[in-house]
């Protein structure tokens, strides 16, 4: 195997609070708003080995540096400081392609327009070539600076772009002077209300051109990639996405209380019910899984399949039962088929799983892997007859994605109350497509959950759908509702701060604890 000459290094570090993560987001809710680049470069818009010059097929000269290393650890510093305060609404590093890539994927990221004032940054430039000349500070004729504008937009010096609320801008201003930044600190634009790149220089505007089509342009080469790797029709519709500039984002819409613990007497009686967290080699979302059912109450077990087997364990000592998701034999025996199979076609296994479903107080959950491990069983399930196969996802590709899926009425006694809720949550599978055997099966079958685009209708595209299940139907539940099945993962976003995206003023408690809630309310 041959590769370039590099050093990839890899560092961790604790985070004291993940609720403060910066995001590149641009908040157009956050009132006036100025952006700020802090430039580390200090106005010497190198274009070495830049994203430009590769453009013009040509490596330049000189390449950014940070001459001082004192500084990119104040700059640290001074950001943690000011996030602390909440004095930063967005902040993303220049990244590949300067100045402009990094606002235009702000831009995406808050489907806001951004009006970038050139001006002080061409100044910088000029004036740090004048003092490396050894000239007195220089007379600027107007024209000047269009000769600085790509280095000032393309270089890919250290720094970061800040949102700051206009109220907060003179406080992140004394703090950056104070740590002895103030050449790099530079107040260069703010949003507008028309979705679009406006870049003024010497007062007028010298380019314009619309959110959508630069994120058309910054996506395309992905995309023309994705269409010779994927599905391509799945690749063209997330690509022809981009052309609805109305597209609200994330939306969520919650029916009950998050805040209610509705299973808090049956915690506080100390009475804390055995759930058999199940798990088969090659299974790893057990953690997750045991950590949200030892909040609603339970007594979470690590139940290893080699431990049915082999008859150290039964399932007559279970009040319930969750089958894990992850990659069972590593998904060569099909998604979930080789789990289910070393309980249909073993006799021991398939009398305690079969005695545990009959049972009338016992309950289960499949999540992703365990989805479709269940879907599987369905011929020893009550009322599962109607249940889907899992097969390989339409976009050919396994899909890791955070997406909205709404809870229609049903009769699953983990989604008791949460009727007409549209929730985000995670998704990471690459055999989720619900391939029901008749018409008619899909027709009867019990849709515990699916897949809704950002205006709450069912999702018939990708990546909204993801695997491209007929109507978006990504779960399921029997009559009776004891025995439900899901592609998405839950457990993995029953606490607030595990969503990489939630709306303000949600607590520690996110709305997927409800499910786990219900189970231990249902048990009582």
């Amino acid at each position: 195997m041959t590769s370039p000459l590099s050093l990839i290094i890899s560092a961790f570090a604790p985070t004291p609070d993940a609720r403060r993560t910066l995001t590149p987001q641009l908040r157009s809710d956050a009132g006036d708003s100025d952006l700020i680049l802090i430039d580390l470069g200090r106005g010497k818009a190198r274009l070495g080995g830049s994203a430009l010059a590769q453009v013009y097929g040509q490596v330049g000269d000189a390449a950014p540096d940070m001459l001082v290393a004192a500084h990119l650890r104040t700059f640290f510093e001074t950001v943690q400081k000011l996030s602390r305060e909440g004095r930063i609404v967005a902040y993303h590093d220049r990244s590949d392609g300067g100045l402009l890539v990094t606002l235009c994927e702000m831009m995406f990221a808050g489907h806001v327009g951004v009006t970038l004032d050139v001006d002080e940054l061409c100044y910088e430039h000029i004036r740090n070539d004048v003092e490396e000349g050894g000239k007195d500070e220089p007379e600027i004729p107007a024209g000047t600076y269009s000769s600085r504008i790509f280095g000032v937009l393309f270089n890919e010096e250290l720094g970061a772009v800040l949102q700051v609320r206009r109220g907060d801008t003179p406080a992140v201003m004394q703090a950056f002077f104070d740590a002895g930044m103030r050449s790099e600190f530079h107040v260069i634009g703010t949003l507008n209300g028309d979705d679009s790149l406006r870049i003024l220089r010497n007062g007028t505007e010298a380019f314009h051109e619309s959110r959508v089509e630069l994120q058309r342009a910054w996506a395309e080469t992905t995309s023309q990639m994705q269409k010779l790797r994927d599905n391509p029709e799945c690749a063209q519709q997330e690509f022809d996405r981009i052309l609805d500039a109305a597209d609200p984002g994330l939306q969520v819409h919650v029916t009950f209380d998050i805040s209610d613990n509705i299973a808090a007497p049956y915690i506080n009686s100390g009475v804390r019910p055995a759930m058999a967290i199940l798990r088969e080699q090659g299974v790893n979302g057990q953690v997750e899984m045991a950590a949200a059912f030892d909040r609603a109450g339970f007594e979470a077990v690590d139940v290893h399949m080699s431990d049915i087997i082999a008859g150290r364990v039964s399932l007559t000592d279970f009040k319930g039962l969750v089958a894990c998701g992850g990659f069972s034999y590593g998904d060569v025996l099909g998604a979930g088929e080789g789990w289910a199979k070393s309980i249909l076609f073993n006799a021991r296994a398939r009398d305690e799983f079969e005695g545990f479903f009959q049972r009338r107080d016992s309950f289960a959950l499949g999540v992703c892997n365990g989805c479709q491990m269940m879907s599987n069983l369905h011929t020893i399930i009550p009322g599962a007859e109607n249940w889907p196969h899992f097969v390989r996802n339409k976009s050919e590709q396994f899909e890791a994605r955070f997406v909205t899926v709404e809870v229609p009425k049903n009769p699953s006694l983990f989604l008791n109350g949460m009727a007409g809720s549209r929730l985000p949550v995670v998704v990471a599978h690459g055999e989720g497509y619900a391939e029901f055997a008749t018409p008619d099966a899909q027709h009867n079958a019990l849709v515990a959950l699916r897949y809704v685009d950002h205006r709450g209708q069912p999702a018939q595209t990708y990546p909204l759908n993801p695997n491209g299940s007929p109507g978006g139907i990504t779960g399921l539940t029997t009559p009776d509702g004891r025995f439900t099945i899901m592609m998405p993962h839950p457990e993995r976003v029953f606490r607030a701060v595990q969503h990489s995206w939630h709306p303000d003023g949600w607590g520690e408690d996110g709305p997927w604890l409800r499910m786990f809630l219900n189970a231990r309310k249902w048990v009582g």
